[in-house]
């Protein structure tokens, strides 16, 4: 799951590194949460055309991100900044790396294409976790499916800017990771 905060060019990111030096820690313990990497993006840095404040989270039950949802977590955001869309994927794959500090974060989104061989382009991208896992400096990937608008997302987190991942670069602000242990590992199907 992630959503967006997209920011104004000469928004003050302090704010939010502020906000999740204050409030970060509140996820460290959520009941059904694997983990939240509170992610920022910033104007002109790592090739960033905007500033962002956009969470990803994986989740080990639908309890625990309807609570968070539903139950209040979600509400400060949506008090402070508006309520922003919130995308949902099904996971396809996750895979540990050896890496021990996540600093930066690659999200890379791509349709699937009409008329793609789904059992092997699914195959393949829950394969991509366990590729990315395995570069030096990873800590872990995660590939999942949105069969609504038939996308697929790539999300891996790293020690250090240079990923061997392609896409959208953030740097991590915070880890909260109460049930990484326990997110299943491998394929998902």
């Amino acid at each position: 799951m992630q959503y967006e905060v997209t920011l104004p060019a000469d928004y003050d990111t302090g704010i939010i590194r502020a906000r999740v030096d204050r409030l970060g820690h509140l996820l460290d313990g959520w009941e059904g949460l694997g983990l939240k990497a509170y992610l920022l993006r910033e104007r002109g840095v790592h090739g960033s055309p905007v500033n962002q404040y956009a969470p990803f989270y994986l989740w080990r039950t639908v309890e625990g991100m309807n609570r968070f949802l539903w139950g209040g977590g979600f509400q400060r955001l949506a008090e402070d900044f508006g309520r922003p869309a919130v995308r949902q994927w099904t996971g396809l794959g996750y895979a540990e790396g050896t890496g021990t500090r996540a600093a930066f974060a690659v999200r890379h989104r791509q349709p699937v294409p009409e008329g793609a061989d789904l059992p092997s382009l699914m195959e393949d991208a829950a394969g991509a976790a366990e590729r990315l896992a395995a570069e030096d400096g990873a800590v872990l990937a995660a590939t999942a499916a949105d069969p609504h608008r038939w996308e697929l997302v790539h999300f891996s987190l790293w020690e250090h800017d240079t990923p061997k991942a392609e896409g959208d670069l953030y740097r991590v602000l915070h880890l909260s990771a109460p049930g990484r242990d326990r997110l299943p590992r491998g394929r998902h199907w």
